[in-house]
């Protein structure tokens, strides 16, 4: 089916408002794109994070009377006569099947590789972690994952008990037993990332060997290696219960950190912590240290 695209520019202060116009008006759907390159990453759950200057953007199907949206939008006290808009055609493409094509096997350290569920593996003798993210975060391709798988397939896991804070789609756990870990336990707030989770673990045998929670739920134990791939207000916020999630001589390694932040999450861990190098992957920091 043809689409027509209509783009608004807004604020932050009025972009819900106008988003709401365009359902209003016909859109089949409303999303909210950065119009000054400052994005913003993982709203808390519930939260809908804007940029200062947004744009608002409605899809509409190819037979809408788009003259005739025009003309309604431009009567409404927000917008009035002399918006700043445009309007374009959407070509029409199977969007998932697009993303399909385009993920591939990535290899990370000298062990490990990523591959798409869909795809053939390219060394059967790796350690091949089979995924399909489905709804939920965590392909490898971002540099927040990549940060920490490359950490994991540094590291001698063999009969480690490992705790994902945020698991996703399961990626770091499964990388993690995959590599030679003994258990892990997955905590994340989305259960669709608990569902995504165990089917990964299932596709790739180890489902007898993960443990997935919503973090209410989480039993009491302590994990010999800590992932936490979580926002750096999160790891400030939480630092005190990710702590005491770490085993004596245990690993604590965390991202979602951008290169900026880094130096305070290093500082704020380091009183419990023997810090190890700060890893910078374009413009994402992995920080990470051993309980002392």
């Amino acid at each position: 089916m043809p689409w027509l695209q209509l783009k608004i520019l807004s604020t932050e202060k009025y972009a819900e408002e106008i988003g709401d116009m365009l359902t209003g008006n016909g859109a089949m759907a409303v999303t909210f794109l950065d119009a000054k390159d400052s994005p913003q990453y993982e709203p808390k759950p519930g939260e809908i994070m804007l940029w200062p200057e947004t744009w608002v953007v409605g899809l509409f199907e190819a037979k809408q009377d788009m003259d005739r949206v025009v003309k309604n939008l431009s009567r409404s006290r927000r917008l009035g006569e002399d918006f700043d808009y445009t309007l374009n055609p959407l070509e029409d493409k199977d969007w998932e099947r697009e993303w399909m094509e385009n993920f591939h096997p990535m290899q990370f350290g000298e062990r490990l590789w990523i591959c798409p569920s869909w795809r053939p593996v390219p060394d059967p003798n790796a350690v091949n972690v089979m995924l399909d993210p489905g709804l939920a975060f965590g392909t490898g391709t971002h540099e927040t994952t990549a940060l920490c798988l490359q950490w994991l397939d540094a590291m001698d896991l063999s009969g480690k008990t490992v705790i994902d804070f945020g698991c996703g789609s399961g990626i770091l756990g499964i990388a993690a037993l995959k590599l030679g870990a003994e258990r892990v336990i997955g905590l994340d707030i989305d259960q669709q990332a608990i569902i995504a989770s165990r089917d990964n673990a299932e596709r790739n045998g180890v489902a007898d060997k993960i443990e997935l929670y919503l973090p209410h739920e989480a039993p009491d134990v302590k994990g010999d290696i800590v992932l936490a791939n979580i926002l750096a207000a999160t790891l400030k916020e939480l630092k005190a219960v990710i702590t005491s999630n770490c085993a004596p001589g245990g690993y604590l390694v965390m991202s979602g950190i951008l290169d900026h932040q880094a130096a305070e999450i290093d500082q704020l861990y380091s009183n419990d912590f023997n810090m190890q190098p700060i890893a910078i992957q374009g413009e994402w920091a992995r920080v990470s240290g051993q309980l002392k």
